[in-house]
């Protein structure tokens, strides 16, 4: 449609090639297989002029039109990519999701009020591709996939309980004093080799036989009963700072550090993001990107999400 409003605006073939940077018998091959397809004559050739058809007339305006509905979708997407605006949906950890990615959730959508957030919290490994998310963040080692995997600051995480357990059962000095002490198990995590506590100093690791009678799927509530005096949790400095800073919770093994998980934004591969995605991604970089770590592509986590 295109090649032919140009060839019967500018009145020839050879103008038309000229103008839109291919040979005359291309121009001709355009119109020719156009009419073949309406199965009308567009425009009356000679050797020596051409002129449109009636049926050429009426057609060129309703090509036109539907070439400015083409231009102005094609506009509608560079603004779309220029400008954020629309509904972001992201999945995350329920814990990290909570205490970390909320605050800069806010952040964002006050920096980008044309945009929505659908953000759903869970620790199921979720399939970014089939369930529509367009970001994810994953706990866990990666896999291969076709997913963009950009590295964030490792889950860092902390041992503590109540003071009154303490009080109550002793203070752990060493990594192997946890076998006496009910330790919370966070009951999403793997089990066997992976549900040890491992610590480290000067290079010696440690594996704890973590071991305790309350399994929770849920890290709300395992702070719960760690508030509550019934054992020692480990979990994110994050969600245990202001119980920390507050006595409600007192860290043990303070001279030991203790595991962290790795930790990356998953995104589709796109070589044109859109920018609600764009800025959400920058964001994401400036607030819990580690640095001097640069992307890495073809991976996803194996680990729960």
């Amino acid at each position: 449609m295109a090649v032919f409003v140009t060839a019967a605006d500018l009145g020839s073939f050879a103008a038309a090639a000229a103008a839109l940077g291919m040979s005359p018998q291309m121009v001709a091959k355009h119109v020719v297989s156009l009419e073949t397809r309406l199965g009308m004559r567009l425009i009356n050739r000679t050797t020596r002029r051409q002129s449109l058809t009636e049926f050429g007339r009426t057609y060129r305006e309703r090509c036109r039109a539907v070439l400015a509905e083409a231009e102005a979708a094609d506009a509608l997407a560079e603004t779309v990519r220029a400008h954020p605006r629309g509904t972001l949906r992201l999945n995350a950890p329920v814990t990290f999701g909570s205490h970390g990615l909320v605050p800069l959730l806010t952040r964002y959508l006050r920096d980008c009020p044309e945009v929505e957030v659908d953000l759903s919290l869970t620790d199921r490994m979720v399939e970014p591709v089939e369930e529509g998310f367009e970001a994810v963040i994953r706990l866990g080692p990666l896999a291969e996939s076709s997913l963009v995997a950009r590295p964030l600051a490792p889950y860092r995480l902390v041992a503590c309980a109540a003071p009154a357990y303490l009080a109550a059962y002793g203070v752990p000095a060493s990594p192997e004093d946890l076998a006496g002490h009910q330790c919370l198990d966070f009951s999403h995590w793997p089990r066997g080799r992976d549900s040890l506590w491992r610590f480290t100093r000067a290079g010696t690791t440690v594996e704890a036989p973590a071991a305790g009678r309350l399994h929770i799927n849920d890290f709300r509530a395992l702070l719960t009963a760690a508030r509550d005096g019934f054992g020692i949790v480990l979990g994110v400095d994050t969600a245990l700072r202001d119980d920390l800073a507050a006595g409600r919770l007192v860290r043990v093994l303070p001279d030991w550090e203790a595991p962290s998980r790795p930790m990356h934004l998953l995104t589709m591969r796109d070589r044109r993001p859109t920018a609600k995605l764009r800025r959400f991604v920058e964001m994401m970089l400036e607030e819990f990107g580690p640095d001097g770590m640069a992307v890495r592509t073809g991976a996803l986590a194996r680990g729960p999400a």
